[in-house]
């Protein structure tokens, strides 16, 4: 049915099917983000302050993953654990192999005052969690428990520390977050006792894809406050007693006091925990995204991380150039392990493929599994789709992201050879380092794609750069276009 109507539509007027393909975290949603931003502005910034909500819940997981982290009881016990569909913070390879958490470090006196101070971010969680799972409210939200109930449920045994694909000790993925899927019926979240205290693993909130979540925060939404009769925008939100600025404006101090803490800091980088990697980190923006009358921007938006399940599709039309008449619809499916037998479905009909691969995470491992590097599982991904012989006749367009936390990483000292040996003594710059990513990614292509006159088109990009991405994004386009029209008169 569904194939027949996209039959009919290509009848009825040109059409473009564009897939966005890559592991969890590459990239994929930001780069929807700035196509719609790029071809529909106006509907993009008229939905910026619904996304307040996924940053204020950025903000505060980022504050509980801290606290954990810096938690006494904590030191003593191994992060790892091994969970389907989970998610991590960016955890680092330990030089010496040794799981982070199992080097003793610096102790922070402040915990016990910082964990009171910030107690109110634990009902703002829930209430945040409630509003993006239910916009009418239906629907109780899973509760997270105390954050200072947390302990590790290591079991003291002497197990060795995950080895990466290329045989390297690999990074412990710093307690994994299974996912909650909302709306679903009511739920709780799982605990176990543990040494006397009540373990509770840290969850990432997935909405599906056919959740009206912005429902509560929209402009025009089901908020309370009044809206002017010129501009249809919400005014005073900030008046609204219950809106969840007000908690998180009044723990914002405590906030910058606990990332400013330089014990905080140090016992973060000792169990090589990156936040500043991770998306929706927004910890050296706090005092403004907690102003009452903060509305988010363009770059806040790009940066939110809201995971979701199913598949977000964006469909757009060019009325200008070479493009014009030409509907675009891009398809942006999930990238963990256990959604990618979802895609094979999106295979027919596909004109080209845009796959991210976030080459700045060549020291990470895989949330999903933490004995598997990041860069590998890109590399293996790759493998696959270029091979895959639904594909044969699909473009192909690769995009090797994240190249400002690449070029960041590499200026800090961290050297690519020490998690991939093969790289060898080839200068650890940024140039040299891209270019051989670039160059292995051609390989791959070049050695499995089952059409050897299939053109690959490869940009070095940071998609959260709107300006460089806009220009990237206008070339992408025309390239799909341009072979799209090759095809047809072949045809």
């Amino acid at each position: 049915m569904l194939r027949q109507e996209r039959k009919d539509r290509i009848r009825t007027r040109p059409e473009v099917n564009v897939l966005l393909l890559g592991q969890s975290e590459s990239g994929k949603s930001t780069t929807l983000k700035q196509f719609q931003l790029l071809h529909d502005s106006a509907a993009f910034h008229a939905e910026r302050i619904a996304w307040r909500a996924v940053i204020y819940l950025n903000l505060v997981k980022s504050m509980r993953r801290i606290l954990e982290s810096i938690a006494p009881e904590t030191d003593a016990f191994d992060d790892h654990e091994e969970l389907d569909g989970a998610e991590a913070d960016v955890v680092i390879v330990s030089a010496d192999g040794r799981p982070p958490s199992a080097i003793q470090g610096t102790k922070v006196p402040n915990y016990d005052l910082y964990l009171q101070k910030l107690e109110p971010l634990v009902e703002l969680e829930e209430r945040l969690i409630r509003l993006l799972s239910s916009p009418d409210g239906e629907e109780e939200a899973t509760h997270f428990g105390p954050w200072g109930n947390y302990v590790s449920h290591f079991d003291g045994s002497e197990n060795q520390p995950p080895m990466l694909a290329n045989g390297h000790p690999g990074a412990v993925a710093a307690r994994p977050s299974p996912t909650i899927v909302i709306p679903q019926k009511k739920q709780s979240s799982s605990t176990h006792q543990s040494n006397g205290y009540r373990h509770q693993t840290q969850k990432e909130v997935a909405v599906h894809s056919t959740t009206n979540w912005k429902k509560n925060f929209a402009l025009g939404g089901s908020s309370k406050s009044p809206k002017s009769a010129h501009s249809g925008e919400i005014e005073g939100w900030w008046e609204d007693p219950d809106d969840p600025v007000h908690v998180i404006n009044a723990c914002a101090p405590a906030m910058m006091e606990l990332w400013r803490d330089r014990n905080v800091r140090k016992r973060l980088r000792e169990k090589r925990i990156l936040l500043e990697e991770t998306s929706g980190f927004y910890l050296n923006e706090i005092s403004r995204i907690t102003a009452k009358k903060y509305i988010p921007t363009n770059d806040d938006v790009l940066k939110a991380r809201l995971k979701t399940m199913g598949v977000n599709e964006y469909t757009f039309m060019i009325r200008d150039g070479m493009n014009r008449g030409v509907e675009w619809r891009i398809y942006d499916v999930g990238g963990a392990r256990n959604q990618r037998q979802a895609w094979i479905p999106y295979f027919d009909d596909i004109n080209a493929i845009i796959f991210l691969a976030p080459i700045s995470a060549f020291d990470q491992t895989l949330a999903e599994n933490p004995r598997v590097n990041r860069l590998e599982d890109s590399l293996q991904l790759w493998k696959e789709i270029v091979s895959h012989k639904l594909l044969a006749k699909v473009d192909f367009v690769l995009f090797l992201n994240k190249i400002d936390l690449l070029q960041a990483k590499l200026d800090t000292g961290v050297r690519l050879n020490h998690y991939m040996p093969y790289y060898g003594d080839r200068p650890n710059d940024y140039d040299s380092v891209s270019k051989y990513f670039r160059t292995k990614f051609s390989n791959v292509h070049s050695n499995y794609t089952p059409n050897k006159e299939r053109e690959l088109y490869i940009h070095l990009t940071a998609v959260t750069d709107t300006r460089r991405t806009k220009i990237i994004i206008a070339d992408v386009r025309d390239i799909i276009i341009k072979a799209n029209l090759r095809k047809m008169r072949l045809v």
